[in-house]
């Protein structure tokens, strides 16, 4: 990665607050020890898996090579498996989804999905989530998990898939990809960073009926800025392979993009594993030469196809060497050689036949999995100190759908709403038949649905939940699940309203709230003065319906916990917990607030060619509002706790002469130290997320650049520290085609929020 010859520049000139730094020591946010070596998977270790592999595929023949980059039917339900090599003792690889744990097959574990992994804002948990998950898909004898996603961000609030990334702001989604990456790997496994690039909506996703995919039209300067960063963030964590994307990306498929593939992903970045595609998105051989690796599900006659092009000079045998040398690397980075590694696919069998119970759960996980279903959700609102419950409730009162287990079979279909091979699928996207409900009201959702999604253990349900603390305190529990208008017994000392918005690959949304949902609150609030709504939702969900209503005293976001749902939300409601959760996106007060609110349609039923200009840039969700001058209900970044937070002594320090900084130095060298103090005020243990932007020139007004999650005592401080990088401070030019620092003010910003900053300094650049 290319950065500008700054020769000319000054070095910075840091301007703060001169207080003295606080002498305590950070604690971290998590409770859960961390395993985290400290190392990723770059070129060092690269270099030695490269080593290996071409050892290995030297002794290939051509048939052989062609061989592992297409996938075949297995006696498993993987959604993949490559060829093998087995004169060579090379056993192929199972490749499979799923976001959120394993994927259609028993005794796995269901994990918080990404948007409530992101709503942590806790690298040593994500990086945890990573590890056991990653330990999981080993036992079942899985390669490649197929995940995390960075792809989509969430260009629109619509978007069906944004659950099962982390947040629609790049910084964040980079770094929980990579942590994620790393705890993946470092696992066992090859992780999958998808979907490549632009992939920001469902609707017109794929080719349907002649009408082609849809083409994400977006200029240099946003690709880099925004789209492509997480994908960065991702290959310096050494990922192992990349998918590429259905849609079109300026008009050129995504899976057929030498720019995309070979000059940006392979060249730019140095991305050194393999590249797979999305699910019967290959076009034609000439695919190979635009830098795909494998092709999946199924490869037809893919490998036929790769040695006839050999044959007839089409694609040269040194790239067919190229991708089983990419593919079998990833193998030995993983260290998935010799006998630790399962038979590929030996978990993963057709569950209505006789198959051996392969238990990929592990004890260790437990707490990870229950600390991360609690770390996810945020108090939005939280009138006259309504939560945490300060004593043993007589009675209490649960209406709503969302409160209890859904009414289906603990199997793979659990949430998996349709397919996109279907006609209804089709027709869908086509827009001929475009109707999802907004609300599951099948029951409590822990995940969204479709790919991203898995069947948990068991689902420790909200009520369930309640019904055991009701035990415990000798509290009468009183609930409807079912009415729109529910009799509420006027005795109720708190009244608990469940809602939910689902999403799921195949659809975007119709929207950001649902009549029946807004309406069961409003009758719930009308008759009962301390009405708290818990919202689980896949995504944005708009709550100015009746946030403000005074009988409203909480609120919390509780997006997608996993399978200790229940459990985590009455330690939090009951003050065993505290929340520190906050929002990785904006909840705006209408719809018209979001810079892009709906997905990009056909301009007509004779469009055969749709187009989707990003004309935004990098201006969404709270860069937009803040450009706009635009107040949200909820900004990014937002969350209450039960305590509160001070801030003091904030530090900048330069960790480098910028006026040495040449051409080819590394994006990722220190540029600047920013430290500040954190002080627990309040009389109750908790952690808060510090959040640092940064204001760069010719750029939206803030852009995240830095956190730190910090668990304190009452009264007790710490010291919050953010890293900023070269890379931090660049922009993308044109012209260069590389990544500059520009000459002016950076002023730096220090809160808890995108809007309640507490500190402010400046880091100056000028001309020598």
């Amino acid at each position: 990665m290319r950065l500008c010859d700054l020769s000319s520049l000054a070095s910075l000139v840091l301007v703060a607050a001169a207080l003295p730094p606080s002498d305590a020591a950070a604690k971290g946010a998590s409770k859960i020890p961390s395993t985290h070596s400290g190392q990723s998977n770059g070129n060092g270790l690269w270099a030695h898996a490269y080593r290996r592999a071409e050892k290995l595929v030297r002794q290939m023949t051509l048939e052989e090579k062609a061989n592992i980059t297409r996938g075949y039917t297995g006696d498993n339900v993987c959604a993949g498996n490559t060829g093998s090599v087995p004169r060579l003792g090379w056993p192929g690889m199972c490749v499979h989804d799923a976001g959120n744990g394993v994927r259609a097959t028993d005794l796995v574990n269901s994990y918080p999905s990404g948007i409530h992994v992101g709503a942590s804002w806790d690298r040593n948990l994500t990086y945890e989530r990573g590890l056991h998950m990653g330990k999981e898909f080993k036992a079942k004898g899985v390669n490649v998990p197929l995940g995390p996603n960075a792809g989509p961000l969430g260009r629109t609030p619509l978007g069906g898939r944004n659950w099962e990334g982390f947040s629609v702001d790049p910084y964040l989604s980079g770094q929980l990809n990579a942590e994620t990456i790393t705890g993946m790997q470092d696992a066992g496994v090859i992780a999958n960073i998808k979907h490549f690039i632009a992939n920001e909506q469902e609707t017109l996703r794929r080719p349907y009926f002649g009408v082609e995919a849809v083409s994400a039209n977006i200029d240099d300067k946003t690709l880099h800025e925004y789209y492509l960063w997480p994908f960065m963030d991702s290959v310096h964590a050494g990922v192992g392979s990349v998918m590429c994307s259905y849609n079109r990306i300026n008009n050129t498929y995504g899976c057929m993009n030498d720019k995309l593939m070979n000059g940006i992903l392979k060249t730019e970045l140095g991305f050194r594993g393999f590249v797979m595609l999305d699910w019967n998105a290959q076009h034609n051989v000439q695919s190979a030469n635009a830098g795909l690796d494998m092709v999946m599900p199924l490869g037809g006659s893919w490998g036929k196809n790769l040695t006839d092009a050999v044959a007839n000079g089409t694609v040269s045998e040194s790239r067919i060497t190229d991708m089983a040398t990419r593919i079998v690397a990833a193998w030995y980075l993983a260290g998935q050689d010799g006998d630790s590694f399962p038979v590929p696919g030996i978990g993963l069998k057709q569950l209505t036949k006789p198959h051996e119970q392969v238990d990929a759960r592990d004890p260790a996980s437990k707490p990870v999995i229950l600390e991360g279903a609690t770390a996810g959700h945020v108090l939005v609102k939280n009138e006259n100190n309504a939560l945490p419950f300060k004593k043993k409730l007589a009675m209490i009162s649960v209406f709503g759908y969302d409160a209890t287990i859904p009414r289906t079979k603990n199997t793979d279909i659990l949430f998996q709403l349709g397919y996109t091979s279907s006609p209804q699928m089709a027709q869908a996207v086509l827009g001929n038949e475009a109707h999802f409900d907004q609300a599951a009201k099948g029951g409590t959702i822990v995940t969204g649905g479709r790919a991203g999604a898995n069947a948990p253990s068991y689902i420790d349900d909200p009520l369930a939940a309640i019904q055991r603390r009701a035990r415990k305190d000798g509290t009468w529990v009183n609930w409807d699940l079912d009415s729109s208008n529910p009799e509420v017994n006027a005795a109720s000392e708190a009244c608990l309203v469940f809602i939910n918005a689902i999403a799921t690959e195949g659809w975007d949304r119709e929207g950001l709230h649902d009549d029946f949902s807004d309406g069961l609150v409003l009758n719930v609030a009308a008759n009962c003065s301390n009405t708290i709504v818990v919202v689980h939702a896949a995504g944005t969900r708009l709550v100015d319906q009746w946030i403000e209503h005074p009988n409203v005293t909480a609120a919390i976001i509780a997006h997608l916990p996993g399978q200790d749902s229940g459990r985590a939300l009455v330690k939090l409601l009951y003050g065993e917990a505290n929340f520190s959760g906050k929002l990785p996106y904006t909840i705006a007060k209408n719809e018209s607030d979001y810079s892009v609110y709906t997905p990009c349609q056909r301009s007509s039923p004779d469009d055969v060619d749709p187009q989707c200009d990003f004309t935004e840039g990098v201006y969404l969700d709270y860069r937009a509002f803040d450009a706009n001058n635009i107040t949200p209900r909820f900004e990014f970044g937002y969350g209450l706790s039960y305590t509160s937070f001070n801030y003091s002594a904030l530090s900048i320090k330069k960790a480098m002469d910028l006026r040495r900084s040449r051409c080819g130095d590394d994006l990722w060298q220190a540029a600047a130290q920013v430290t500040a103090t954190i002080t627990n005020s309040g009389e109750i243990s908790g952690s808060e997320v510090a959040q640092l932007y940064l204001a760069i020139p010719n750029s939206p007004p803030k852009q995240l650049r830095g956190f730190s999650k910090l668990f304190l005592h009452p009264h007790g401080s710490g010291t919050v520290h953010f890293g900023l990088t070269k890379r931090d401070l660049s922009v993308w030019d044109v012209v260069s085609q590389s990544w500059v620092i520009q000459e002016g003010e950076y002023k730096i910003y220090v809160g808890a929020s995108s809007r309640d900053i507490r500190l402010t300094g400046t880091l100056h650049i000028s001309r020598a």
